[in-house]
């Protein structure tokens, strides 16, 4: 192969590569095996073999929360439609991960042929309108876009933090196409610029609003997390000394023994203590929020939005005014850099604790929820992953104490039973340079 040609599959390969991925999750069929050849025969990423596409769906899925992106493949119909509840979950979570399909010959494609893993009808499209609906872009590649949409989709996927599809046909994987590997560039991941004015006059609101706060808190939530900026997020409480709660889906996002945590806020399921301290405050700067019912304690928030200021991944909301395409990626930063310097202050409340549980003397020969739940958190060491099965684990780690570096996987929001199992092999391959220590904690039916 000349420097200037590179085949499609391999231009894949070598996107994904530089995106981090070193394993590719999935399921051989048919229409795929050649680009698993390339897979195979590709330095630098394994080939990483699921016993079927929804499993595969899922450990994509727990390999790109840690990772920030992750990949499967899988064959046309039976395969893709075996992986969708996966995808639509990822979607859900919001979770960047490439799914690539094998599709049949392009010539039969054309002539519609009726083939196996068809409907019989000639309809080569069906699936991939489908998945339309559960993927943020969506690629067909042919000889002539292969380049170019390659870029486009990976760059989609992680900017705005969902699934994409690709359809590689059998016979394209292998084709060449003029590309000199020596100029090719770096996707381009820079975010668009929040609009000046609608920027600014959110951030003048704020900084008044602040100005005449006497009470106020940061709850942290899923979007923060998801969308890569805690780091941003934790400059933000360190430099204006609030105390911050997180939600159940951003659990971990703020090390539990951090001085400013104050605890895991949803509702009616939260702490009295946690509850008193919300709902007395006069301000709330909420980060992220992702409003779902089992995120908000089955929707018993009780926020006055005449008192919260939301940010979000492409608005702004100070209570009921919304400011459009103003992105919180952008407008938190500068919020840290002109916080009045006479406000800050040390947050001179209760230290947070998690309640002992009192045990009835009955059950002192058993392993009884409450006891279980408030042990668990002496046995997972430091920087450990944890990932919670829809269901009683769920709703187990709650108000567990959380270990400093601890990431929290659950989907809290989608809620697809057996979730977990997949989740951490793919966690626990993405983690594996890095000395951490996976614990599932899986039931209700969910394991088999």
């Amino acid at each position: 192969m000349s420097s200037s040609k590179m085949t499609i599959g391999n231009n894949l390969l070598r996107r994904l590569k530089s995106l981090g991925i070193d394993i590719i999750f999935g399921v051989p069929g048919d229409y795929n095996l050649p680009f698993l050849d390339q897979i195979e025969d590709f330095g630098g990423i394994q080939w990483g073999n699921n016993c079927n596409e929804l499993n595969a769906s899922y450990t994509a899925d727990g390999y790109a929360r840690i990772r920030g992106i992750g990949a499967l493949v899988t064959t046309f119909g039976v395969g893709e439609l075996s992986a969708i509840n996966g995808i639509a979950g990822s979607y859900a979570e919001m979770v960047s991960v490439v799914h690539i399909v094998g599709t049949p010959p392009t010539t039969s494609q054309i002539s519609s042929a009726i083939l196996h893993y068809t409907l019989g009808n000639g309809d080569f499209q069906v699936f991939a309108n489908m998945y339309k609906e559960v993927t943020i872009a969506q690629a067909t590649l042919t000889k002539e876009n292969a380049v170019e949409e390659i870029d486009r989709i990976l760059t989609q996927c992680l900017l705005k933090g969902r699934p994409v599809y690709i359809g590689l046909a059998v016979d394209l994987s292998g084709y060449e196409v003029n590309l000199d590997s020596s100029s090719i560039k770096p996707l381009n991941l820079s975010l668009v610029r929040n609009p000046k004015n609608e920027h600014q006059a959110a951030l003048e609101n704020v900084l008044d609003l602040v100005k005449k706060a006497e009470r106020m808190i940061v709850i942290v939530d899923a979007c923060a997390v998801r969308h890569d900026i805690m780091n941003k997020v934790l400059k933000f409480i360190e430099h204006t000394q609030l105390p911050v709660y997180v939600t159940h889906m951003a659990k971990g996002g703020i090390d539990e023994d951090h001085p400013q945590f104050r605890g895991v806020f949803a509702g009616n399921c939260s702490t009295e203590q946690v509850q008193e301290e919300v709902y007395d405050a006069d301000l709330i700067l909420s980060i992220g929020s992702m409003n779902s019912d089992f995120n908000t304690g089955g929707f018993t928030y009780r926020l006055s939005q005449k008192k919260t200021i939301e940010f979000h991944t492409y608005h702004t909301k100070i209570f009921y005014a919304i400011y459009d395409k103003v992105d919180m990626r952008e407008l938190l930063p500068d919020l840290t850099e002109h916080w009045p310097t006479d406000i800050i202050y040390s947050y001179k409340g209760k230290p947070y604790e998690i309640e002992k549980p009192i045990l009835d003397s009955k059950h002192q020969y058993e392993i009884v929820q409450e006891y279980f739940w408030h042990k668990l958190s002496v046995f997972i060491p430091e920087n450990s992953i944890v990932i919670a099965e829809t269901g009683t684990s769920e709703f187990g780690i709650f108000n567990m104490r959380a270990p400093r570096g601890v990431t929290f996987l659950t989907q809290i929001l989608w809620g697809s039973i057996g979730y977990s199992v997949g989740a951490a092999l793919g966690a626990a391959l993405a983690a594996k340079d890095q000395n951490r220590r996976v614990f599932v904690l899986v039931g209700d039916g969910s394991f088999l």
